[in-house]
């Protein structure tokens, strides 16, 4: 079994003693946010601009729509730049997985997510080319990745940027090299990346195509960009609705493998390639499943493999799903062409 097909479980990730405390700073985070609605600003599709997209489910009393064009979910209206700066400049909830559940969870982070990771982008640097002279991480959390990549010598350069304060602390905690900025404010102080990386990020930006801009922008000539979102067309998602975790006040874009290389594309990008190597739908499912959020009575095949045979084929229904990119965790990676 390889890294990339390795089992892994959200209980890794989130320990349950630490989930109530999570849940309480990120309702207080919600109202806070929805006390802002007045502020919000209705937007065209994300992915591709279409105007006439249909609403496909609320949560939180915010609004999601479906592109007929391109399927990309996304949230309009949704917040305005300064209301998500506000928010996350602000968020208890980013202040209790920075204090709380990143710290008891790290050690599984790097090893079972980072350290593959890590290796995924080493196997696409040669296998394209690509020098690793300066790596830049757009959002970094926790720094859990970039301390890594520091750790191991893979570039001579690591730079992350992290507006959120809590989470560059984090970063510098670790010996990251932290810009503590938007990536919309970054000018010419940084030196041309040869691979920019943004781990679950794009899912969360108002103006997404200005990000690819940009990230154009930081590359060095012939540089790649890697990209980890969530999958809107994923089983996770696709089953579950507004009920899938991945659909939060948060995450206001929910690309799909045709949109996110649209959307590259775009900003003057090749798209190398877009593949769904998510390890967690399954889980999610049936664990909504048995807590009653998502009714199987009607579907046998998902009862089976979900909840009857759990044991013994999950996991490999899981395999199935990462591999013909119906999982709903997602990787498109990009070259500066020029």
């Amino acid at each position: 079994m390889t890294e990339k097909t390795k089992r892994l479980s959200e209980q890794e990730l989130c320990p349950d003693k630490l989930l109530a405390g999570q849940e309480e700073a990120f309702a207080r985070d919600i109202k806070r946010l929805q006390a802002k609605q007045s502020d919000f600003m209705a937007v065209n599709c994300p992915a591709c601009g279409h105007g006439n997209s249909s609403p496909i489910f609320s949560k939180f009393g915010f609004q999601y729509l479906q592109c007929p064009a391109c399927q990309t979910i996304y949230m309009s209206p949704r917040p305005s730049p300064e209301v998500m700066a506000s928010y996350y400049a602000n968020s208890e909830n980013y202040r209790y997985w920075a204090e709380h559940i990143f710290p008891a969870s790290e050690e599984a982070r790097r090893e079972k997510i980072n350290r593959p990771w890590l290796r995924r982008i080493l196997e696409i640097c040669e296998k394209h080319g690509v020098a690793r002279n300066h790596l830049l991480e757009i959002g970094p959390g926790f720094g859990t990745f970039s301390a890594l990549v520091n750790s191991e010598n893979a570039f001579r350069l690591v730079t992350a940027v992290e507006p959120t304060p809590e989470m560059a602390k984090a970063c510098r905690e670790r010996g990251v090299n932290v810009v503590e900025k938007s990536v919309e404010e970054i000018g010419k102080e940084l030196p041309p990346a040869d691979v920019v990386v943004a781990f679950e990020v794009v899912e969360h930006l108002f103006e997404p195509k200005n990000f690819f801009s940009i990230a154009a922008r930081l590359l060095a000539p012939g540089g790649t960009l890697v990209i980890s979102c969530p999958n809107g067309l994923g089983f996770d998602i696709a089953t579950l609705g507004a009920h899938s975790l991945a659909v939060d006040a948060e995450h206001v874009n929910l690309f799909n493998p045709t949109s996110i290389r649209r959307l590259g594309e775009s900003c003057g990008l090749m798209c190398l390639e877009v593949s769904t190597p998510g390890r967690l739908d399954a889980e999610f499912v049936r664990a909504a499943a048995l807590a009653g959020r998502v009714d199987l009575s009607s579907q046998p095949f998902l009862r089976r493999v979900l909840l009857e045979e759990w044991e013994a084929i999950g996991w490999s229904f899981q395999q199935f799903l990462a591999a013909h990119n119906f999982s709903a965790h997602m990787w498109a990676i990009f070259k500066n062409p020029s």
